[in-house]
């Protein structure tokens, strides 16, 4: 196998981005196809608790690492009643869900959820609707969620058996508002409005709550920019976070621009990032807005709006959205996670969207097995070793051209190091489809003394991919060759490959 120019890595002790935020590494959960029912919800599989709730996914859940989970939407969102799903399940109104045309039976609502989040060891993260509804109905959402006792709702909570406030603490204020698919769908103008009037109110029960105001649901949007402009000079003062949403795939067979798909996501945090601090400028506030990057993934978009699996059928928890990914999947995933981490002192939090079956690195068949997704990989490793604070090193590397992108770096990494344990890691994807990358990375800084773990994602075929008949077929290797001496570690990454290496 061909061996390209070496590629030289310095870790900077002193180049920190910013402390890592357990929050960077938060996923979603929407009332969308199987991921609540026949996903983390199916009372009559073998391993579910009292709730209906798979213990199995849970495991795995726990395993990938994800922290803050936000619910119950994403589009299904904007046409959601919170009471319909709580208080006794029997009484519970089956639902038209028009975001996905399908049938909601409300059996798991708010109460349950929260419960699942305690048993996964996450934080709720909670979007409100500001597509049919309003201020009136977020702030009877969050007396419910968040006020102790003596009020009508939060009685309501503890005779359903909340006795403890969820307090929760972040809050989405509705989904995607810029998109023509999206129920309420308004300008940027009438949106921002909305948005600053909800904040508001939602801050005067509570100064304290951090808010979401909706962003652009991609670049690629006719409105990129200038939303977030209109949006944020009628809100900046209420909100503390600005939603950006991301997915990528391979299109055309071309896997080199593919391979690339972080520099749009670089693009889209920084465009965003320049607007939010023109409108501080503008304000002359004080205040810095971050980023909530609330949605990320790969996902076969093209595929799914040319299928008819989004149709007129109504029925309940039909199979959407539930794409199998591959190594090169994975490759970029991995690389879109640690795009996230370069810019972590602006992208506070993030939603891996989704968790379970739809578009998900956790797949589940009803009454049979769960199993991991290629792009389970790279996160669950990401979110374990991922300490301390971000380092962004200095890359010296080979480019190659891309169609979509022009010149984009055969190599691309980012690190973390924690001081107080002296442990820290790399991140390294080589975009490189046909040839082996020697790299030599300056690591003296780190003081580390061995290497305690080496894995790297790859195979022979980049197609390769984990499916319930074969649920193993792509997993985590070791990453062979790796050598710590004197402050350097020397490391071969095979081609389309993610690799993590970690020092103690």
């Amino acid at each position: 196998m061909a061996v390209v120019a070496p590629t030289v890595i310095t870790v900077d002790r002193s180049a920190v981005v910013a402390p890592v935020n357990r929050r960077i590494f938060g996923s979603f959960v929407e009332h969308l196809g199987r991921c609540v029912y026949d996903g983390i919800y199916e009372p009559s599989h073998p391993t579910a608790n009292e709730d209906g709730f798979r213990l199995d996914v849970i495991e795995l859940v726990k395993e990938l690492g994800s922290s803050t989970i936000r619910y119950p939407g994403g589009n299904f969102v904007s046409g959601y009643r919170w009471e319909d799903g709580v208080g006794p399940r029997e009484q519970r109104p089956v639902r038209r869900d028009l975001a996905w045309h399908s049938l909601e039976s409300n059996q798991v609502g708010l109460d349950e959820f929260a419960r699942w989040c305690e048993l996964t060891g996450s934080e709720l993260m909670m979007a409100v609707n500001l597509g049919t509804r309003g201020i009136e109905a977020a702030l009877d959402l969050l007396e419910y969620t968040n006020h102790p006792s003596g009020t009508a709702l939060s009685e309501q909570r503890i005779a359903n058996g909340a006795k403890d406030p969820y307090n929760i603490r972040m809050w989405c204020l509705g989904n995607e508002m810029d998109g023509p698919w999206q129920i309420g769908h308004m300008s940027a103008e009438d949106y921002g409005k909305l948005a600053a009037r909800t904040a508001s109110a939602m801050k005067t029960a509570d100064k304290n709550l951090e808010l979401v105001v909706c962003g652009s649901s991609g670049s690629a949007m006719p409105t990129f920019g200038e939303w977030e402009r209109v949006v944020l000079e009628h809100s900046y003062n209420y909100v503390d976070y600005i939603s950006c949403h991301a997915y990528y795939q391979e299109r055309n067979g071309d896997l080199g621009s593919y391979l690339a798909s972080s520099l749009d996501m670089q693009y889209f945090i920084e465009t965003v990032v320049a607007t939010a601090d023109h409108v501080k400028h503008k304000l002359k506030s004080k205040k810095t807005i971050q980023l909530s990057f609330d949605e990320w993934n790969i996902w076969y978009l093209d595929e799914h709006q040319a299928s008819d699996e989004v149709n007129e059928d109504w029925t309940h928890a039909p199979r959407q959205l539930e794409d199998t990914y591959s190594v090169a999947d994975a490759v970029v995933f991995g690389n879109l996670l640690m795009t996230l981490l370069k810019n972590h002192d602006r992208v506070a939090a993030a939603s891996l969207a989704q968790l379970v079956n739809v578009i998900a690195p956790i797949m589940t068949e009803p009454g049979g097995d769960t199993w991991r997704q290629t792009t389970f990989f790279p996160f669950s490793v990401t979110s374990r070793l991922a300490k301390g604070e971000v380092l962004r090193p200095r890359i010296d590397a080979g480019t190659y051209t891309t169609a979509v992108y022009g010149e984009a770096p055969l190599v691309d990494a980012v690190a973390t190091a924690d001081a107080a344990t002296g442990e820290s890691a790399l991140f390294l994807v080589n975009r490189s489809q046909t040839e082996s990358v020697d790299i030599t990375i300056n690591v003296s800084e780190l003081n580390a003394k061995v290497i305690t773990e080496a894995v790297t994602l790859h195979d022979e075929d980049v197609y390769a991919k984990n499916t319930l008949q074969d649920q193993d077929r792509v997993g985590l290797k070791q990453l062979d060759g790796a050598v710590l001496e004197e402050g350097t570690l020397t490391v071969t990454l095979p081609p389309v490959s993610w690799s993590a290496v970690a020092l103690g």
